[in-house]
Protein backbone atom coordinates (compact mmCIF):
# COMPACT_ATOMS: atom_id res chain seq x y z
CA UNK A 1 0.00 0.00 0.00
CA UNK A 2 1.27 3.31 -0.84
CA UNK A 3 1.88 6.27 1.46
CA UNK A 4 3.69 9.04 -0.50
CA UNK A 5 5.63 10.78 2.39
CA UNK A 6 5.94 8.10 4.69
CA UNK A 7 7.76 5.75 1.74
CA UNK A 8 9.95 8.72 0.62
CA UNK A 9 10.83 10.24 4.37
CA UNK A 10 10.02 7.91 6.99
CA UNK A 11 10.48 4.51 5.58
CA UNK A 12 13.56 5.08 4.41
CA UNK A 13 15.37 5.40 7.67
CA UNK A 14 13.65 2.07 8.86
CA UNK A 15 16.18 -0.08 10.77
CA UNK A 16 19.04 2.99 10.42
CA UNK A 17 21.16 3.93 13.95
CA UNK A 18 22.47 6.89 12.39
CA UNK A 19 21.34 10.27 14.60
CA UNK A 20 18.69 12.34 13.80
CA UNK A 21 17.59 14.09 16.68
CA UNK A 22 20.50 15.35 18.60
CA UNK A 23 19.19 17.13 22.18
CA UNK A 24 19.73 19.78 24.12
CA UNK A 25 21.37 17.50 26.67
CA UNK A 26 23.93 15.78 24.56
CA UNK A 27 21.64 12.53 24.09
CA UNK A 28 20.86 10.99 20.38
CA UNK A 29 17.38 9.35 19.09
CA UNK A 30 18.63 7.81 15.65
CA UNK A 31 16.24 7.54 13.00
CA UNK A 32 15.12 4.11 13.83
CA UNK A 33 14.27 5.09 17.59
CA UNK A 34 12.10 7.95 16.35
CA UNK A 35 10.59 5.71 13.55
CA UNK A 36 9.57 3.21 16.39
CA UNK A 37 8.29 5.51 18.70
CA UNK A 38 6.49 7.29 15.91
CA UNK A 39 5.09 3.41 15.63
CA UNK A 40 4.15 3.24 18.41
CA UNK A 41 1.89 6.71 18.45
CA UNK A 42 0.18 5.92 15.21
CA UNK A 43 -1.20 2.59 17.22
CA UNK A 44 -2.18 4.66 19.42
CA UNK A 45 -3.87 6.72 17.05
CA UNK A 46 -5.90 3.86 15.60
CA UNK A 47 -6.83 2.32 19.24
CA UNK A 48 -9.10 5.49 19.60
CA UNK A 49 -10.78 4.61 16.03
CA UNK A 50 -9.49 7.29 14.01
CA UNK A 51 -9.16 6.51 10.31
CA UNK A 52 -7.54 8.22 7.14
CA UNK A 53 -8.64 11.62 6.60
CA UNK A 54 -9.20 12.65 10.16
CA UNK A 55 -7.97 15.62 11.57
CA UNK A 56 -5.58 15.75 14.41
CA UNK A 57 -5.46 19.39 16.14
CA UNK A 58 -2.05 19.61 18.29
CA UNK A 59 -1.23 22.11 20.83
CA UNK A 60 1.76 21.13 22.67
CA UNK A 61 5.33 22.38 23.22
CA UNK A 62 8.19 21.04 20.81
CA UNK A 63 9.60 17.90 21.82
CA UNK A 64 10.58 14.74 20.16
CA UNK A 65 7.62 13.28 20.76
CA UNK A 66 5.84 15.94 19.54
CA UNK A 67 7.30 15.44 16.39
CA UNK A 68 7.08 12.11 16.29
CA UNK A 69 3.23 12.46 16.29
CA UNK A 70 3.32 14.07 13.19
CA UNK A 71 5.04 11.32 11.56
CA UNK A 72 2.59 8.84 13.54
CA UNK A 73 -0.32 10.89 11.87
CA UNK A 74 1.42 10.73 8.31
CA UNK A 75 1.65 6.94 8.83
CA UNK A 76 -1.72 6.56 10.07
CA UNK A 77 -3.15 8.48 7.14
CA UNK A 78 -4.47 11.08 9.17
CA UNK A 79 -4.33 14.84 8.98
CA UNK A 80 -1.83 16.75 10.97
CA UNK A 81 -3.09 20.50 12.18
CA UNK A 82 -0.27 22.05 14.15
CA UNK A 83 -1.45 25.21 16.35
CA UNK A 84 0.39 27.91 17.70
CA UNK A 85 1.71 27.47 21.33
CA UNK A 86 1.22 30.91 22.32
CA UNK A 87 -2.87 30.84 20.86
CA UNK A 88 -5.55 30.81 23.77
CA UNK A 89 -8.69 28.72 24.38
CA UNK A 90 -10.99 31.71 22.57
CA UNK A 91 -8.59 31.53 19.53
CA UNK A 92 -8.42 27.41 19.55
CA UNK A 93 -11.96 27.08 19.82
CA UNK A 94 -12.15 28.02 16.44
CA UNK A 95 -9.37 26.21 14.63
CA UNK A 96 -11.00 22.72 16.61
CA UNK A 97 -14.19 23.44 15.61
CA UNK A 98 -13.42 24.45 11.95
CA UNK A 99 -11.73 21.61 10.97
CA UNK A 100 -14.05 18.95 12.84
CA UNK A 101 -10.70 17.39 14.24
CA UNK A 102 -11.65 14.15 15.58
CA UNK A 103 -9.20 14.35 18.30
CA UNK A 104 -7.49 17.34 20.03
CA UNK A 105 -4.13 16.66 22.08
CA UNK A 106 -3.00 19.08 24.25
CA UNK A 107 -0.58 20.04 27.03
CA UNK A 108 -1.64 18.55 30.29
CA UNK A 109 -1.06 21.90 32.20
CA UNK A 110 -4.25 23.07 29.77
CA UNK A 111 -6.36 19.89 29.49
CA UNK A 112 -8.76 21.50 32.17
CA UNK A 113 -9.24 24.99 30.63
CA UNK A 114 -9.82 23.29 26.68
CA UNK A 115 -12.18 20.60 27.82
CA UNK A 116 -14.64 22.82 26.94
CA UNK A 117 -13.04 23.66 23.86
CA UNK A 118 -12.83 19.95 22.93
CA UNK A 119 -16.72 18.91 24.19
CA UNK A 120 -17.90 21.57 22.00
CA UNK A 121 -16.41 20.25 18.73
CA UNK A 122 -16.94 17.27 19.49
CA UNK A 123 -13.14 15.88 19.98
CA UNK A 124 -10.95 13.49 21.67
CA UNK A 125 -8.76 15.07 23.92
CA UNK A 126 -5.29 13.14 25.00
CA UNK A 127 -2.25 15.13 26.58
CA UNK A 128 1.36 15.26 25.40
CA UNK A 129 3.72 17.18 27.86
CA UNK A 130 7.14 18.21 26.79
CA UNK A 131 8.74 15.82 28.70
CA UNK A 132 6.96 13.08 26.50
CA UNK A 133 4.25 12.00 29.51
CA UNK A 134 0.92 12.44 29.13
CA UNK A 135 -2.25 10.10 28.47
CA UNK A 136 -1.18 9.81 24.77
CA UNK A 137 2.11 8.62 25.66
CA UNK A 138 0.62 6.12 27.73
CA UNK A 139 -2.34 5.05 25.14
CA UNK A 140 1.05 3.96 23.01
CA UNK A 141 2.70 2.16 25.99
CA UNK A 142 -0.48 -0.22 26.11
CA UNK A 143 -0.08 -0.78 22.37
CA UNK A 144 1.05 -4.18 21.15
CA UNK A 145 1.72 -4.09 17.65
CA UNK A 146 1.96 -1.07 15.11
CA UNK A 147 -0.11 -0.54 12.07
CA UNK A 148 1.15 -0.66 8.73
CA UNK A 149 1.22 2.53 6.87
CA UNK A 150 -1.93 3.54 5.71
CA UNK A 151 -2.67 3.50 1.80
CA UNK A 152 -3.18 7.48 0.71
CA UNK A 153 -2.48 8.84 -2.43
CA UNK A 154 -0.43 11.81 -3.77
CA UNK A 155 -3.61 14.46 -3.70
CA UNK A 156 -4.72 13.41 -0.23
CA UNK A 157 -4.31 16.11 2.56
CA UNK A 158 -1.17 15.33 4.62
CA UNK A 159 -1.88 18.90 7.02
CA UNK A 160 -4.21 21.38 7.40
CA UNK A 161 -2.57 24.73 8.31
CA UNK A 162 -4.81 27.62 9.06
CA UNK A 163 -3.34 31.25 7.52
CA UNK A 164 -6.25 34.10 8.80
CA UNK A 165 -7.87 36.54 6.47
CA UNK A 166 -8.25 40.26 6.81
CA UNK A 167 -12.07 39.64 7.40
CA UNK A 168 -10.70 38.13 10.35
CA UNK A 169 -11.95 34.42 9.47
CA UNK A 170 -9.27 31.93 9.67
CA UNK A 171 -8.58 29.69 6.23
CA UNK A 172 -7.30 26.15 6.68
CA UNK A 173 -4.99 25.48 4.04
CA UNK A 174 -5.14 21.71 2.50
CA UNK A 175 -1.81 20.37 2.00
CA UNK A 176 -1.35 17.33 0.45
CA UNK A 177 1.23 14.51 0.28
CA UNK A 178 2.74 15.90 -3.07
CA UNK A 179 2.89 19.14 -1.91
CA UNK A 180 5.05 18.62 0.81
CA UNK A 181 7.26 15.94 -1.00
CA UNK A 182 7.85 17.91 -4.07
CA UNK A 183 9.01 20.77 -1.37
CA UNK A 184 11.63 18.95 0.31
CA UNK A 185 13.08 17.21 -2.74
CA UNK A 186 13.31 20.75 -4.55
CA UNK A 187 14.66 22.33 -1.21
CA UNK A 188 17.49 19.13 -0.68
CA UNK A 189 18.42 19.88 -4.20
CA UNK A 190 18.50 23.93 -4.25
CA UNK A 191 20.34 23.86 -0.93
CA UNK A 192 22.59 20.73 -1.26
CA UNK A 193 21.64 18.98 1.62
CA UNK A 194 23.01 15.51 1.77
CA UNK A 195 23.05 13.22 4.85
CA UNK A 196 26.03 14.69 6.30
CA UNK A 197 24.34 17.64 7.57
CA UNK A 198 23.73 18.65 10.60
CA UNK A 199 21.15 21.42 10.92
CA UNK A 200 20.72 23.61 14.07
CA UNK A 201 17.09 23.50 14.62
CA UNK A 202 15.82 25.98 17.25
CA UNK A 203 12.29 27.20 15.05
CA UNK A 204 9.12 26.25 16.43
CA UNK A 205 7.30 22.85 14.70
CA UNK A 206 3.81 24.30 15.10
CA UNK A 207 4.76 26.56 11.67
CA UNK A 208 5.57 25.21 8.77
CA UNK A 209 9.41 26.84 8.41
CA UNK A 210 10.36 24.46 11.86
CA UNK A 211 7.99 21.58 10.56
CA UNK A 212 7.95 21.24 6.79
CA UNK A 213 11.11 23.45 5.30
CA UNK A 214 13.43 22.04 8.16
CA UNK A 215 12.34 18.73 9.37
CA UNK A 216 10.88 17.27 6.07
CA UNK A 217 14.11 18.20 4.20
CA UNK A 218 16.72 16.52 6.68
CA UNK A 219 14.48 13.73 6.62
CA UNK A 220 14.84 13.89 2.58
CA UNK A 221 18.84 14.35 2.65
CA UNK A 222 19.06 11.45 5.34
CA UNK A 223 20.52 14.42 7.61
CA UNK A 224 20.16 14.95 11.18
CA UNK A 225 18.54 17.67 13.18
CA UNK A 226 20.18 19.69 16.65
CA UNK A 227 16.88 19.58 18.10
CA UNK A 228 16.26 22.51 20.64
CA UNK A 229 13.20 23.63 22.29
CA UNK A 230 13.49 26.97 21.29
CA UNK A 231 15.81 29.55 20.31
CA UNK A 232 17.79 30.23 23.63
CA UNK A 233 21.56 32.34 22.39
CA UNK A 234 23.27 30.49 25.34
CA UNK A 235 21.91 27.06 23.66
CA UNK A 236 22.66 28.53 19.98
CA UNK A 237 26.28 29.50 20.49
CA UNK A 238 26.95 26.16 22.00
CA UNK A 239 25.27 24.05 19.70
CA UNK A 240 26.84 26.10 16.46
CA UNK A 241 30.10 23.94 16.75
CA UNK A 242 28.33 20.58 16.00
CA UNK A 243 26.31 21.84 13.31
CA UNK A 244 26.85 22.31 9.59
CA UNK A 245 23.41 24.09 8.34
CA UNK A 246 21.12 26.52 10.42
CA UNK A 247 17.70 27.70 9.50
CA UNK A 248 16.55 30.65 11.61
CA UNK A 249 13.64 33.97 11.38
CA UNK A 250 15.65 37.52 11.19
CA UNK A 251 15.25 37.88 14.75
CA UNK A 252 17.73 34.52 15.40
CA UNK A 253 20.65 36.87 13.28
CA UNK A 254 20.24 39.77 14.66
CA UNK A 255 20.19 38.41 17.91
CA UNK A 256 22.78 36.36 17.39
CA UNK A 257 24.65 39.68 15.74
CA UNK A 258 24.40 41.35 19.43
CA UNK A 259 26.37 38.68 20.97
CA UNK A 260 30.56 39.16 21.00
CA UNK A 261 30.54 35.41 21.77
CA UNK A 262 28.89 34.98 17.89
CA UNK A 263 32.52 35.32 16.02
CA UNK A 264 33.40 34.12 12.67
CA UNK A 265 36.10 31.10 13.92
CA UNK A 266 32.78 30.34 16.04
CA UNK A 267 31.25 29.64 12.51
CA UNK A 268 33.95 29.38 10.34
CA UNK A 269 33.37 25.24 9.71
CA UNK A 270 29.67 25.87 8.41
CA UNK A 271 28.33 25.05 5.37
CA UNK A 272 24.58 27.42 5.16
CA UNK A 273 22.39 29.85 6.64
CA UNK A 274 19.07 30.64 5.80
CA UNK A 275 16.72 32.91 6.33
CA UNK A 276 12.72 33.50 5.70
CA UNK A 277 9.28 33.81 7.25
CA UNK A 278 9.71 37.74 7.58
CA UNK A 279 11.89 40.45 5.25
CA UNK A 280 15.57 40.64 6.35
CA UNK A 281 16.89 43.77 6.76
CA UNK A 282 19.78 44.76 4.20
CA UNK A 283 21.56 45.77 6.95
CA UNK A 284 21.59 42.43 8.94
CA UNK A 285 23.01 41.28 5.49
CA UNK A 286 25.70 43.17 5.69
CA UNK A 287 26.54 42.64 9.41
CA UNK A 288 26.41 39.10 8.92
CA UNK A 289 28.65 38.82 6.17
CA UNK A 290 31.13 41.12 7.70
CA UNK A 291 31.08 39.47 11.40
CA UNK A 292 31.25 35.69 9.87
CA UNK A 293 31.96 35.62 6.10
CA UNK A 294 28.88 34.16 5.34
CA UNK A 295 25.97 35.45 3.10
CA UNK A 296 22.98 34.38 4.51
CA UNK A 297 20.39 32.55 1.83
CA UNK A 298 16.92 34.56 2.11
CA UNK A 299 14.38 32.51 0.30
CA UNK A 300 10.40 32.95 0.15
CA UNK A 301 7.32 30.98 1.09
CA UNK A 302 3.78 30.74 2.17
CA UNK A 303 1.51 28.70 4.54
CA UNK A 304 -0.34 27.88 0.96
CA UNK A 305 2.85 26.66 -0.92
CA UNK A 306 5.94 26.33 1.38
CA UNK A 307 8.86 27.65 -0.47
CA UNK A 308 8.34 29.43 -3.95
CA UNK A 309 11.81 30.71 -4.20
CA UNK A 310 15.30 30.85 -3.33
CA UNK A 311 18.56 33.02 -3.50
CA UNK A 312 20.91 30.41 -5.13
CA UNK A 313 23.55 28.23 -3.03
CA UNK A 314 26.10 28.83 -6.28
CA UNK A 315 25.91 32.59 -7.22
CA UNK A 316 25.18 35.94 -5.68
CA UNK A 317 22.45 36.15 -2.88
CA UNK A 318 21.15 39.42 -3.20
CA UNK A 319 19.68 41.53 -0.51
CA UNK A 320 15.89 42.40 -0.70
CA UNK A 321 15.88 39.77 -3.16
CA UNK A 322 13.83 36.49 -2.43
CA UNK A 323 15.83 35.06 -5.56
CA UNK A 324 14.45 32.58 -8.29
CA UNK A 325 11.69 30.59 -8.19
CA UNK A 326 12.71 27.04 -7.05
CA UNK A 327 12.86 23.61 -9.13
CA UNK A 328 9.36 22.99 -10.60
CA UNK A 329 7.85 26.25 -9.58
CA UNK A 330 7.06 29.28 -11.96
CA UNK A 331 6.47 32.50 -11.02
CA UNK A 332 5.21 35.76 -12.75
CA UNK A 333 4.14 39.15 -11.82
CA UNK A 334 0.67 40.33 -12.99
CA UNK A 335 -1.90 43.38 -13.09
CA UNK A 336 -4.00 42.85 -9.81
CA UNK A 337 -6.95 44.14 -11.61
CA UNK A 338 -6.87 42.40 -14.95
CA UNK A 339 -4.75 39.40 -14.11
CA UNK A 340 -2.47 40.05 -17.15
CA UNK A 341 1.36 39.68 -16.74
CA UNK A 342 2.81 43.27 -16.78
CA UNK A 343 6.27 43.62 -18.08
CA UNK A 344 9.22 43.11 -16.79
CA UNK A 345 10.54 45.28 -13.59
CA UNK A 346 6.86 46.77 -13.30
CA UNK A 347 4.83 45.51 -9.61
CA UNK A 348 2.16 43.78 -9.23
CA UNK A 349 0.62 41.19 -7.69
CA UNK A 350 3.16 37.82 -7.66
CA UNK A 351 1.35 34.09 -8.83
CA UNK A 352 3.11 30.96 -8.27
CA UNK A 353 2.40 27.22 -10.18
CA UNK A 354 3.82 23.68 -9.00
CA UNK A 355 3.70 21.13 -7.33
CA UNK A 356 4.00 22.69 -3.93
CA UNK A 357 1.09 25.04 -4.36
CA UNK A 358 -1.64 23.84 -2.02
CA UNK A 359 -5.29 21.67 -2.82
CA UNK A 360 -7.14 24.55 -1.65
CA UNK A 361 -9.13 26.26 1.46
CA UNK A 362 -10.57 24.10 3.93
CA UNK A 363 -14.57 23.74 3.31
CA UNK A 364 -14.32 26.97 1.03
CA UNK A 365 -14.81 26.06 -2.46
CA UNK A 366 -15.54 30.08 -3.62
CA UNK A 367 -12.19 31.23 -1.84
CA UNK A 368 -10.34 28.44 -3.24
CA UNK A 369 -11.87 29.38 -6.49
CA UNK A 370 -11.21 33.19 -6.55
CA UNK A 371 -7.59 32.36 -5.28
CA UNK A 372 -6.46 28.81 -7.50
CA UNK A 373 -7.17 30.37 -11.10
CA UNK A 374 -7.77 27.77 -13.48
CA UNK A 375 -4.10 27.70 -15.55
CA UNK A 376 -2.83 26.51 -11.74
CA UNK A 377 -1.57 29.69 -10.88
CA UNK A 378 -2.03 31.00 -7.34
CA UNK A 379 -3.06 34.38 -6.06
CA UNK A 380 -0.26 35.24 -3.85
CA UNK A 381 -1.71 38.72 -2.23
CA UNK A 382 1.91 40.02 -2.63
CA UNK A 383 2.95 42.57 -4.24
CA UNK A 384 6.40 42.13 -6.12
CA UNK A 385 8.75 42.59 -9.28
CA UNK A 386 10.99 40.66 -10.74
CA UNK A 387 13.99 42.72 -12.00
CA UNK A 388 16.35 41.89 -15.11
CA UNK A 389 18.05 39.28 -13.95
CA UNK A 390 15.58 37.32 -12.85
CA UNK A 391 15.49 38.13 -8.98
CA UNK A 392 11.91 38.60 -7.22
CA UNK A 393 11.93 41.09 -5.22
CA UNK A 394 8.89 41.35 -2.81
CA UNK A 395 7.70 45.32 -2.41
CA UNK A 396 5.09 45.02 -0.34
CA UNK A 397 2.18 42.71 1.13
CA UNK A 398 -1.48 42.50 0.24
CA UNK A 399 -4.12 42.56 2.75
CA UNK A 400 -1.71 44.46 4.77
CA UNK A 401 -0.12 41.32 6.79
CA UNK A 402 2.24 42.23 9.56
CA UNK A 403 4.98 39.66 9.33
CA UNK A 404 6.27 40.00 13.25
CA UNK A 405 9.54 37.29 14.35
CA UNK A 406 8.16 35.16 11.73
CA UNK A 407 4.40 34.95 12.34
CA UNK A 408 2.03 35.84 10.47
CA UNK A 409 -0.47 39.16 12.00
CA UNK A 410 -3.36 39.78 10.19
CA UNK A 411 -4.85 43.48 11.49
CA UNK A 412 -8.18 43.07 11.50
CA UNK A 413 -8.56 40.28 14.18
CA UNK A 414 -6.33 42.72 16.24
CA UNK A 415 -8.73 45.53 15.39
CA UNK A 416 -12.16 43.60 15.95
CA UNK A 417 -10.70 43.31 19.78
CA UNK A 418 -9.57 46.43 20.09
CA UNK A 419 -12.89 48.18 18.66
CA UNK A 420 -14.70 46.05 21.25
CA UNK A 421 -12.74 47.70 24.36
CA UNK A 422 -14.24 50.44 26.84
CA UNK A 423 -13.72 53.75 25.24
CA UNK A 424 -12.61 52.99 21.83
CA UNK A 425 -14.70 54.60 19.16
CA UNK A 426 -12.67 52.58 16.11
CA UNK A 427 -9.42 51.54 15.52
CA UNK A 428 -6.38 50.36 13.01
CA UNK A 429 -3.44 48.47 13.48
CA UNK A 430 -0.09 48.51 11.11
CA UNK A 431 3.01 47.24 11.05
CA UNK A 432 5.97 49.07 12.10
CA UNK A 433 9.50 48.04 11.24
CA UNK A 434 11.51 46.74 14.17
CA UNK A 435 15.27 46.23 14.68
CA UNK A 436 14.87 42.64 16.78
CA UNK A 437 11.28 41.42 15.02
CA UNK A 438 11.58 43.01 11.41
CA UNK A 439 8.28 44.74 11.78
CA UNK A 440 5.86 44.70 14.85
CA UNK A 441 2.27 45.88 15.32
CA UNK A 442 1.35 49.44 16.49
CA UNK A 443 -2.26 50.14 17.12
CA UNK A 444 -3.64 52.93 16.11
CA UNK A 445 -6.68 54.04 18.65
CA UNK A 446 -9.65 56.96 18.45
CA UNK A 447 -11.16 57.26 21.57
CA UNK A 448 -15.21 57.33 21.88
CA UNK A 449 -15.44 60.42 24.11
CA UNK A 450 -12.96 62.93 24.33
CA UNK A 451 -11.48 61.38 27.43
CA UNK A 452 -8.56 58.96 26.73
CA UNK A 453 -9.25 55.01 26.69
CA UNK A 454 -8.01 52.93 29.91
CA UNK A 455 -5.38 51.84 28.01
CA UNK A 456 -3.74 49.66 30.47
CA UNK A 457 -6.92 47.70 31.03
CA UNK A 458 -6.90 47.32 26.71
CA UNK A 459 -3.38 45.73 27.34
CA UNK A 460 -4.58 43.28 30.15
CA UNK A 461 -7.79 42.68 27.86
CA UNK A 462 -5.17 42.04 25.22
CA UNK A 463 -3.05 39.48 27.70
CA UNK A 464 -6.36 37.03 28.05
CA UNK A 465 -7.49 37.30 24.18
CA UNK A 466 -4.94 37.37 22.31
CA UNK A 467 -1.45 35.60 21.49
CA UNK A 468 1.49 37.27 22.60
CA UNK A 469 3.07 37.83 19.16
CA UNK A 470 -0.28 39.75 18.49
CA UNK A 471 -0.67 41.76 21.01
CA UNK A 472 0.26 45.38 20.33
CA UNK A 473 3.53 46.65 21.35
CA UNK A 474 2.86 50.40 21.44
CA UNK A 475 -0.65 52.29 21.64
CA UNK A 476 -1.73 55.73 19.58
CA UNK A 477 -4.31 58.10 20.32
CA UNK A 478 -5.36 60.00 17.33
CA UNK A 479 -8.55 62.58 16.85
CA UNK A 480 -9.34 60.72 13.42
CA UNK A 481 -8.04 58.04 11.18
CA UNK A 482 -6.91 59.14 7.62
CA UNK A 483 -9.71 58.40 4.55
CA UNK A 484 -9.69 58.58 1.13
CA UNK A 485 -12.90 60.13 -0.35
CA UNK A 486 -14.30 56.25 -0.33
CA UNK A 487 -14.31 56.18 3.42
CA UNK A 488 -11.19 53.39 3.26
CA UNK A 489 -8.92 54.04 5.77
CA UNK A 490 -6.14 55.21 4.36
CA UNK A 491 -3.10 52.28 6.35
CA UNK A 492 -0.49 53.89 4.17
CA UNK A 493 -0.66 56.84 5.64
CA UNK A 494 -0.36 55.78 9.13
CA UNK A 495 2.67 53.02 8.57
CA UNK A 496 4.27 56.21 7.31
CA UNK A 497 3.42 58.18 10.22
CA UNK A 498 4.58 55.48 12.76
CA UNK A 499 7.43 53.88 10.78
CA UNK A 500 10.08 55.32 13.41
CA UNK A 501 7.87 53.55 16.38
CA UNK A 502 10.89 51.65 16.91
CA UNK A 503 13.27 52.53 14.87
CA UNK A 504 14.10 56.53 15.29
CA UNK A 505 15.12 57.62 11.61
Amino acid sequence: MANPLYDRLFKPHEGQDTPFLILADGSVITHAAFLEMSGWLAAALSSLGLVPGDRVAVHVQKSPEALALYAACIRAGLVFLPLNTAYTPRELDYFVTDSEAALFVCDPGEAEALAEVARGAQAKLLTLDADGTGSLSEAAAVQTSTPPPAARGEDDIAALLYTSGTTGRSKGAMLTHRNLLSNAEALVEAWRFTSDDVLLHALPIFHAHGLFVATNTLLMAGGSLIFLPKFDQDAVIAALPRATTMMGVPTFYTRLLDDPRFTRDLVSHMRLFISGSAPLLAETHIRFEERTGHRILERYGMTETSMNTSNPYEGERRAGTVGFPLPGVEAKVCDPATGAEVAQGEIGVLHVRGPNVFKGYWRMPEKTKAEILEDGFFITGDLARIDGDGYVHIVGRGKDLIISGGYNIYPKEIELFLDAQPGVKESAVVGAPHPDFGETVVAVIVPQDKAAPDLAAIEAAARTELAGFKRPRRYELVDELPRNTMGKVQKADLRARFANTFTPS
